[in-house]
């Protein structure tokens, strides 16, 4: 019985992820807001009434969708800010990443990029919630930094929100890349580079 079940469970999980993976291949064209729920179905190859056993509204997916999408981001933002390594090679390390992630995983990119300012509010509230945390987990590794000395959790809040938010421009600019001749490539690296140390500069100087 128990084996049973457990298959059972597995082409469960197995549907769910198709569901997912067809509607983030959709959302490549589209909005989440213009998405109807039987063109996922149709494009895996099931029942409108199975999308119900697995999501309550293509809301609900989206919001799935952002937890795929940035959940599994949170150890690697916690490591490009960590405070191995001097403010330049933190710098490098960061742009480095988010450029990976973005050849990566594109799809998801876009969806967010999207989506945080889309039309479907629980969509929104889900990413911004996502980088809420980040800020939160950024501010949380800044404090350990010997340079925080004598911060307040206010300005360091505002620190960590200031690199959150250049992390997201810059994964914009790589999305917007992806096909670009590799001078392009070149070019966003650098500018991302100058923007990160010019925020790591201020710092040193915030409190003069």
């Amino acid at each position: 019985m128990s084996h049973t079940l457990g298959i059972r469970q597995a082409q469960k999980q197995k549907t769910r992820q198709a569901l997912l993976d067809a509607a983030l291949g959709l959302l490549e064209e589209q909005s989440l807001s213009s998405l109807g729920l039987r063109e996922v179905t149709r494009a895996v190859g099931v029942a409108p009434t199975a999308f119900y056993r697995h999501f309550r509204s293509t809301a609900d997916l989206g919001v799935a969708l952002v937890e795929e999408a940035l959940g599994s981001l949170h150890p690697m933002i916690r490591t490009t800010v960590s405070a191995e390594g001097d403010s330049d090679e933190r710098v490098a390390r960061a742009v480095e990443l988010i450029a990976r992630h973005v050849d990566a995983h594109p799809a998801h990119v876009r969806f967010i990029a999207r989506e945080q300012h889309g039309g479907v509010q629980p969509v929104r509230e889900a990413i911004r919630a996502q980088l809420d945390r980040f800020v939160e987990e950024v501010r949380t590794e800044l404090a350990k930094d010997p340079q925080a000395e004598g911060w307040n959790d206010d300005d360091l809040l505002m620190l960590a929100g200031l690199y959150v938010d250049q992390m997201l421009v810059t994964a914009s600019q790589f999305l917007e890349t992806l096909d670009a001749p590799e001078e392009e490539r070149r070019r966003i690296t650098r500018l991302a580079t100058r923007r990160m140390r010019l925020i790591t500069l201020g710092r040193r100087h915030w409190l003069d």
